[in-house]
């Protein structure tokens, strides 16, 4: 029975830290310069793009995020000048919709081709990358599988293997409707009640497919093939991505560099938006060319 009790206070504390998290990815006013949908692999993949620098970033989102929940802050102040930055909603989240979202046991590497070639179809040879949470995943895996592509990258709430810990944690966040109404809105919002609450689900199961194969791994074996210059966020107090992750990013990942934040959770780029997008101008200023 304590240890019932125990796993129960722990997962009451993990929603509440994930419900900060989540309640502060917010719709926000586009300021986009383009926005639209262009055709890539037989979807319509929705974009924005903002600034007119030589520097191509794009912005890769979290589990069921999109441009306009995920990356408000960066959209509107990264440098126009230096950069030129471009949000995407991956297949069947936000405006990439139809199709419904599914979670084949490859959908990392389908989301990683998806990116990578509404980018060469809005004509950029080479670019950066920023992604968070799974979108960290994606970009680790586009780094792997399209070097000669990606100029620099950084990733931060991003994790190449499962453990059952993780998994753990996915399950007790699962029911949607045990969320604080605050906490599910910006993505009913979204996407309506009921797909909402059956997206989420679909997206734990996707998750814990990862838990069959060799130590849980998701991208483990592509990581030394990543060849561009990596930073690598973390915070410190993330709730949903234990700082383990970040560390074996940095071992395996050759060259990368890891900056911890003490106080960030899971939301960093979000809460601490001003010093993240410092951070992430001065690490791909280096490689501000296309």
């Amino acid at each position: 029975m304590a240890l019932c009790v125990d796993r129960a206070r722990f997962l009451l504390r993990y929603r509440s830290d994930f419900q900060r998290a989540m309640t502060a990815t917010r719709p926000y006013c586009s300021s986009s310069e383009a926005s639209g949908r262009q055709r890539v692999n037989g979807v319509d993949l929705y974009y924005e793009q903002t600034g007119g620098g030589k520097h191509a970033l794009l912005l890769l989102p979290g589990a069921l995020g999109s441009t306009r929940t995920d990356f408000g802050p960066q959209l509107k102040s990264l440098n126009k000048e230096r950069f030129t930055v471009i949000g995407w909603d991956p297949r069947g989240y936000g405006r990439s919709r139809p199709p419904d979202r599914d979670f084949p046991l490859d959908f990392f590497e389908r989301d990683a081709k998806d990116a990578v070639d509404l980018m060469k179809a809005l004509g950029f040879g080479k670019f950066s990358l920023l992604g968070w949470s799974d979108g960290g995943i994606t970009a680790l895996i586009a780094a792997a599988r399209y070097p000669d592509l990606i100029n620099r990258m950084v990733v931060w709430g991003a994790n190449a293997f499962v453990t059952q810990h993780d998994l753990q944690l996915y399950e007790g966040i699962r029911d949607v409707f045990k969320w604080s109404a605050r906490m599910r809105q910006p993505l009913e919002e979204v996407y309506g009640v009921e797909t909402f609450a059956k997206n989420w689900g679909a997206w734990v199961d996707g998750f814990a497919q990862f838990s069959k194969r060799p130590e849980g791994s998701i991208c483990i074996e592509q990581l030394p093939l990543i060849r561009c210059p990596t930073l690598i966020v973390q915070g410190e107090k993330d709730p949903i991505v234990p700082n383990s992750h970040a560390h074996f990013l940095s071992k395996h990942i050759k060259g990368s560099r890891l900056h911890l934040m003490p106080e960030g959770k899971h939301n960093l780029h979000l809460r601490y938006a001003d010093e993240f997008n410092k951070l992430a101008e001065d690490f791909l200023e280096d490689g501000a060319t296309n």
